[in-house]
């Protein structure tokens, strides 16, 4: 008898430092190890993290998620834990798009599943060099070019926004992180709507911020508004919401009002839009990419095909992408937004 409960006990010890190992905690759950390449970024930490964690949560498994403070260096580390404790999925979102390569490397040397998450990577051919890497995101153009149409749909609604009357659309860009794919194609994509649609442009003003923040995009406009060109501004084009929320606050603050868009359609745009602050946003469906990335973490740590029971799509394999669509929001739909 004490034979046998000798060898049960052995048995159990083997068990447990096994799943252990393949990073299931007590019940059998799967556990994802995550991050988000800033908490200071508006859009991540106030729409896809809290979303990531609910529907983690809703599917039955962990979800282990850490802020990289906008350092790739910190990201790599924290994915070296992440394998350490032998987590089953890994699912990332990258600080700098053009080092992908080095955190796939590391997932390919444990034969651990990744999961890229609203950063793509930027390095030619990378996704093909490791079977078990997938990205959840948007097409990055789309975003650009939705908001462009809105704004010109609008500008020819509006010729009093022609200010001197020329036929030139004088703008000012608030960018977002540079070499971002999301802050390069809307910078290049918003604008070209107006010009594929006959209407020249003169880019007044242009500025680049590598934490999208509410407070550049105050200092920024604030500083546009009594520069030289102050009064000659038309429209100002935001990258995303955040930026936006500050350029805002420095055009109520100075008792100045210019047609403004942004991208994220966050709770306080939409709010902005009904009073009449913002003219329009974009949906980037930061709930739809947690949501993607969860079911394709789940399904890529239990060896199903990562799609499978989902209605996602996998764009090429090539890519090997899911996207999310964006949806443009204006004071005639945003309130089904809410």
């Amino acid at each position: 008898m004490k034979k046998s409960i000798v060898i049960v006990a052995i048995a159990l010890l083997i068990m447990s430092a096994t799943l252990f190992a393949n990073g299931v905690e007590e019940g059998g759950k799967i556990v994802i190890g995550a991050n988000i390449y800033s908490f200071a970024d508006n859009f991540m930490n106030g729409v896809m993290k809290p979303e990531l964690e609910r529907y983690a949560a809703e599917k039955g498994v962990v979800i282990e998620i850490v802020d990289s403070e906008g350092q790739q260096a910190k990201l790599n580390d924290q994915v070296d834990v992440f394998i350490a404790k032998g987590v089953n999925v890994l699912a990332i979102n990258l600080v700098d798009p053009a080092s992908a390569a080095s955190v796939i490397e590391k997932a390919a040397a444990a034969d651990i599943p990744l999961v890229l998450f609203n950063k793509e990577a930027t390095e030619a051919g990378i996704m093909g060099t490791y079977d078990k890497v997938w990205y959840v995101g948007t097409n990055s153009a789309e975003s650009g070019i939705i908001q462009g149409e809105m704004m010109v749909a609008d500008w020819r609604d509006h010729p009093e926004w022609d200010k001197n009357n020329d036929g030139t659309v004088q703008y000012v860009l608030l960018k977002g992180e540079p070499g971002h794919p999301d802050a390069e194609a809307r910078t290049v994509e918003s604008v070209k709507a107006f010009r594929d649609a006959g209407i020249p442009v003169e880019q007044l003003a242009l500025e680049a911020d590598p934490n999208w923040s509410t407070q550049h995009g105050n200092d920024k406009m604030q500083a546009w508004l009594t520069s030289s060109f102050g009064d000659d501004i038309e429209l100002v084009i935001c990258n995303n919401d955040g930026m936006a929320f500050g350029a805002i606050n420095a055009l109520k603050a100075a008792g100045v009002w210019l047609p403004l868009y942004g991208v994220d359609a966050l709770d306080q745009a939409l709010t902005h839009i009904e009073d009449g602050e913002m003219n329009g946003t974009v949906l980037n469906d930061g709930v739809g990419q947690a949501r993607a990335t969860v079911d394709l973490a789940v399904n890529a740590a239990m060896g199903n095909d990562v799609t499978q029971n989902t209605e996602w799509i996998i764009e090429d394999n090539l890519s090997k992408a899911v996207r999310v669509p964006y949806v443009a929001v204006t004071p005639e739909n945003y309130e089904d937004f809410r």
